[in-house]
């Protein structure tokens, strides 16, 4: 039975990672798009590739996450939460995909983990420990800290931007700043595959560790190529309904300011990920980034209602994806004889 469930949580974390890039692929082409600085397939083959590199070079940061995370309970019971939680995660995402709005993996992940380790307990099984310190610093820390970094930055830093391109004619501006658009969407690509590459990797370390198949002290070669391609071919599929509402709906941006918005929001990835080790939700930092470049003009044309409706969106989150592993992890504890 143990070979069966973790060969059920390696399919769902393909899953996982295929609709975290098939979601997220927004971050990285939408604002693009929107400015005509790439075309959807040019911008799309842009992000597939760095976030495979991404992905590719996070391996080593997967260890220590893996470590510094949860520790699941040995055997059946641990990789029965990895399994309702990956589950749970995968099905608010793509509900959330065909609203259309942006949302963060890692906080539909981290949830997920969080409800599934409350059923283990209450059917009798070890607890997922760490699960609550997970939930404050990558989920409530992130969820109030890096949206609202991400968007005073990009917000104060339209004002030198615009002040060093004060004298060039608005064709320059506009055509200098797409060409730039195509470095900063790359970038923000390469940065989701360095943080939510990671997770995934992450997730198939605790899973091999659950059964028995490895000590998590190393990222087996298989785990590191999984996670990368199945983030890369997500992404070549393309969640455009995202894409439509993060480039068209949610505010009136130009080339200067989604140059702004992705550089910053790329600069905040890096550092999260090499530097703090703090997993940053890709999806927050830019769409917040966004909206702070976006609302730095006299007519910011923003869609209040709708961002009301992300923001209340991204905080039920969490609590959604708990609830719905919760009750997977309750239907699956047969398996575990719990």
């Amino acid at each position: 039975m143990t070979a069966f469930i973790f060969g059920l949580v390696v399919v769902l974390a393909a899953a996982f990672a295929f609709i975290n890039g098939f979601r997220d692929v927004s971050n990285s082409v939408a604002v693009a798009v929107r400015t005509r600085a790439l075309t959807p397939t040019v911008a799309v083959l842009l992000a597939a590739v760095f976030n495979f590199v991404g992905a590719l070079l996070s391996a080593g940061l997967a260890v220590a996450i893996s470590q510094n995370w949860v520790t699941l309970p040995q055997g059946d019971s641990g990789l029965t939460v990895l399994v309702a939680g990956l589950a749970s995660a995968c099905i608010w995402g793509l509900l959330l995909w065909w609203r259309g709005v942006p949302s963060s993996s890692t906080h539909a992940l981290v949830g997920g983990l969080a409800g599934a380790g409350t059923a283990s307990v209450l059917v009798g099984g070890n607890s997922v420990s760490g699960a609550d310190q997970s939930l404050l610093f990558q989920v409530v820390l992130p969820l109030a800290l890096s949206p609202v970094i991400a968007f005073i930055g990009a917000y104060l830093l339209v004002f030198p931007v615009t002040w060093a391109a004060r004298y060039a004619q608005p064709s320059v501006v506009n055509q200098r700043f797409r060409a730039a658009q195509s470095i900063a969407a790359g970038a923000v690509a390469f940065g989701h595959g360095l943080q939510d590459g990671q997770r995934v990797s992450a997730v198939l370390l605790l899973a091999t560790l659950a059964a028995g198949y490895g000590d998590g002290g190393s990222v087996p070669f298989w785990v590191v190529m999984l996670s990368a391609v199945m983030i890369a071919v997500g992404t070549l599929f393309g969640g455009w309904r995202i894409c439509h509402t993060v480039g068209y709906k949610l505010i009136r941006i130009d080339p200067l300011r989604g140059v702004v918005a992705q550089g910053f929001s790329a600069i905040l990835l890096f550092i999260g990920a090499i530097g703090l080790h703090w997993p940053i939700s890709t999806t927050h930092t830019v769409t917040s980034g966004v909206l702070g470049a976006g609302e730095n003009q006299h007519v910011s044309g923003t869609h209040r209602r709708l961002v009301a409706q992300i923001l209340s969106l991204w905080v039920l989150t969490p609590a959604a994806t708990a609830a719905g592993a919760f009750v997977l992890a309750l239907a699956l504890s047969p398996l575990t004889g719990a």
